[in-house]
């Protein structure tokens, strides 16, 4: 379980980093774009704390709860995924717009 944990913070330090990134963009495509990253990250934190919730008190409350977990992580990992693929042309275009 350590390696469990290990990726849990890695994954919510991932997410702190993408959301200062976000707040601290001007560029509004960039946003949407750093907003789908940090839905990944955040997906991946709740996703791995139900994984391991599941090792760690095995009772039918735990595996109903951990189960609710890892599902809405997946959904937000697929969302982000979703969204990065749309939101990274337009990201790129303006970002070659601004340094021309």
């Amino acid at each position: 379980m350590p390696f469990l944990v290990l990726l849990i913070i890695l994954s919510l330090t991932f997410y702190v980093f993408y959301k200062i990134k976000f707040v601290r963009s001007r560029l509004p495509m960039e946003k949407k774009y750093l907003s789908g990253k940090s839905g990944i990250a955040l997906g991946l934190f709740v996703g791995l704390f139900g994984i391991n919730q599941l090792f760690l008190h095995p009772s039918t409350i735990t595996y109903i709860i951990g189960g609710i977990f890892i599902l809405l992580g997946f959904f937000s990992v697929w969302a982000g995924i979703k969204s990065l693929r749309y939101f990274k042309p337009f990201a790129i275009k303006e970002l070659e717009e601004i340094n021309e």
